[in-house]
């Protein structure tokens, strides 16, 4: 052995985790050490590129930085670095620099992740570092995204501009005009400063869109008052929010203009353009696009566009609830689109309705795959003969125009197509309540669907009303939820007795494991079951956790635990879709083990444990006879 690799094995034998490895071990990797020299203030590691290293300072110090460039950590002699990025998509996570003169061994990727396997005690330094291993693998560091971190405060630019109720829309559009800008709040009275200004003295919110549509298009006279075609009681942010929130909320309201707050005072008002310059956000933008396109043929051909935002969002490294929140998002302005195209062709509805999205639209957790599922809620005016006609060419004419935007019909039939799923309120609630009493096989399928249910459009109260009647019915059937639990077990998670992985034998999909069916599907029928134990009105599954958290019914710990592995489960399926766009595939869920780092697999068993030990506890956890609370 040389001179010059025994003192590598030397030096490692002195530092963990390395200090955990045999000698033998340690002179294997000593002969296969390169040793890079840096000068103080030069760059090691760059954000977002390729590594194929792990590094381990022998002398002198390195910092690691956050992607924004704030400082995350600095290391000494025997630190080690890049594991994060190895870890995750072996892509630089912390960028380095050399803090003063120094010299780095880089560790092949290869021997890393060998040692891994082969070493426990030093897998479980790098597992341990993090606080477990799923922790360690959705590296929850702040610096994730620009829109995850930055305060929506940092992006307004000037005080608010305020106008009274009654004066005309002629001044509006002048004081405009003036400053420049495309929105004026109108306020109930004046202030000596903006600062002064409270949420309850805001009336409304008028803006450019609302001079040409509300004014010169209705041919309005330039000296009406402002109040009679301001928005009223607008949606407001606090300035804590985050960009995302701010995102969310334009994106679900359809707004471009939200008033902000801090300690109920108001600060000023966020535009569309203010998000888009900060950083440009596709998904915002190609929301706003839907609602431009006035025929199936435009909107389809839009649709078109949605992998590759589908892909930049997950290439921009968004968490797996931006994710699903951005497409639900999306996947519900085509489905409202649609609606106001179908009663601009079939003329105003005849009585109110609710256009419902199921399952995990409704959870806000769609990804690229996914198929349609959706009803109606009818007003209890309903009359077959009088308005069925009616509701039937409406629910044919969405259904059909979102299987022609890429979002295909439900195997199933559940759609509002089918007159079975096209019922009143008190037909609804009637439906659930036969469910509840009478959990049958079909009874608990069908209530693993239409039990996570949103408004979409129409007379959202109606939804609002049945997610209410759920909320306070569903606790009170003990069989029901003892049923739904042992239904929940139908899906056991990939793993065999020696804890490794169960692929699929043969076919198309041979050595794969279907991430959803196997995966993020059981862990969110285990969190259905314990959210409707409890009365939770909540429907996207990581507030659900929140909830169930609150209420006490798991176990100290367990609740952060599933909430790990749902979002490690949830992003290496979107990772696994996004890859296969690039690689010009189709996106499916099926993902074989292989493919991923020594890590990747580690922190994929210890997800599917997670569902294993979540599922023995719906075991015993509910009976037909067994209260709740």
């Amino acid at each position: 052995m040389h001179a010059e690799h025994s003192e590598m094995a030397r030096f490692l034998a002195g530092h963990a985790p390395f200090n955990t490895l045999p000698l033998e071990a340690l002179e294997r990797l000593a002969g296969q050490i390169e040793v890079s020299y840096f000068k103080s203030g030069s760059k090691i590691l760059e954000f977002g590129e390729p590594i194929a290293d792990l590094y381990v300072v022998r002398s002198g110090a390195v910092e690691l930085l956050r992607k924004s460039g704030e400082l995350y950590n600095r290391l000494s002699v025997g630190g080690v670095f890049g594991q994060t990025g190895i870890m995750l998509n072996r892509r630089v996570r912390y960028p380095a620099r050399a803090l003063e003169d120094s010299l780095v061994y880089c560790i092949p990727l290869s021997y890393f992740e060998a040692y891994c396997d082969e070493y426990e005690s030093f897998a479980d330094y790098f597992e341990a570092e993090q606080e477990g291993i799923l922790r360690h693998a959705l590296s929850k560091e702040l610096d994730r995204s620009d829109l995850s971190t930055v305060k929506v405060a940092r992006c307004l630019h000037r005080p608010p501009l305020t106008i009274s109720p009654d004066a005309s829309v002629r001044s509006a559009a002048q004081i405009m005009t003036q400053e420049q800008v495309s929105a004026l709040l109108v306020m109930e009275e004046p202030a000596a400063s903006h600062a002064q200004h409270s949420a309850h003295q805001i009336q409304g919110i008028i803006t450019d869109s609302d001079l040409r549509s509300r004014v010169l298009a209705e041919g309005l006279s330039h000296d009406v008052e402002v109040c009679n075609i301001m928005t009223p009681s607008p949606k407001v942010l606090d300035a804590d929010s985050y960009l995302f929130e701010a995102m969310l909320t334009m994106l679900y309201e359809n707004v471009h203009h939200l008033p902000v707050l801090s300690r109920g005072k108001l600060q000023g008002v966020l535009a569309l353009s203010d998000i888009v310059q900060h950083e440009s956000q596709n998904s915002l933008l190609y929301v706003r696009e839907i609602f431009s396109y006035q025929n199936i043929d435009s909107l389809a051909k839009h649709a078109g566009r949605l992998p590759q935002v589908f892909q930049r969002l997950v290439n921009e490294d968004a968490n797996s609830h931006m994710i699903g929140s951005a497409m639900s998002a999306i996947s519900r302005s085509f489905c409202q689109q649609l609606l106001h195209l179908a009663e601009e062709a079939l003329g105003a509805p005849p009585i109110p309705y609710c256009f419902l999205s199921l399952g995990s639209l409704a959870r806000e957790e769609q990804t690229l795959v996914t198929d349609q599922d959706n009803a109606l809620v009818l007003d209890d005016s309903y009359r077959e003969d009088e308005h069925g006609s009616y509701f039937a060419k409406l629910g044919e004419f969405v259904c059909q125009g979102l299987a022609r935007c890429g979002y295909p019909l439900c195997d199933g039939d559940i759609m509002a197509q089918n007159p079975k799923w096209r019922l009143t309120l008190s037909e609804w609630q009637a439906q659930f309540a036969d469910w509840l009493s009478n959990p049958e096989p079909q009874a608990l399928l069908n209530s693993s669907i239409f039990f996570d249910l949103e408004g979409v459009a129409g007379e959202l109260t109606l939804a609002v009303e049945l997610q209410s009647y759920l909320a306070t019915e569903a606790p009170k059937h003990p069989r029901f939820l003892a049923c739904l639990a042992r239904n929940a077990l139908n899906r056991t998670p990939p793993l065999g007795f020696f804890k490794e992985f169960v692929v699929e034998p043969d076919g198309a999909y041979r050595d794969t494991i279907n991430l959803k069916r196997r995966g993020t599907a059981p862990l969110t029928d285990v969190i259905r079951v314990h959210a409707l134990a409890i009365g939770s009105s909540e429907r996207n599954s990581f507030r659900r956790l929140d909830d169930i958290a609150e209420s006490d019914l798991l176990p100290e710990g367990k609740c952060l635990e599933i909430t790990d592995a749902l979002e490690y489960l949830s992003i290496i399926r979107v990772q696994h879709q996004a890859k296969a766009l690039a690689q010009g595939k189709e996106a499916n869920n099926q993902l074989n083990p292989k493919t991923l780092s020594a890590f990747e697999r580690r922190s994929l068993k210890a997800a599917f444990q997670v569902i294993d030990n979540a599922q023995k506890f719906l075991k015993f956890r509910y009976t037909a006879n067994q209260p709740i609370r």
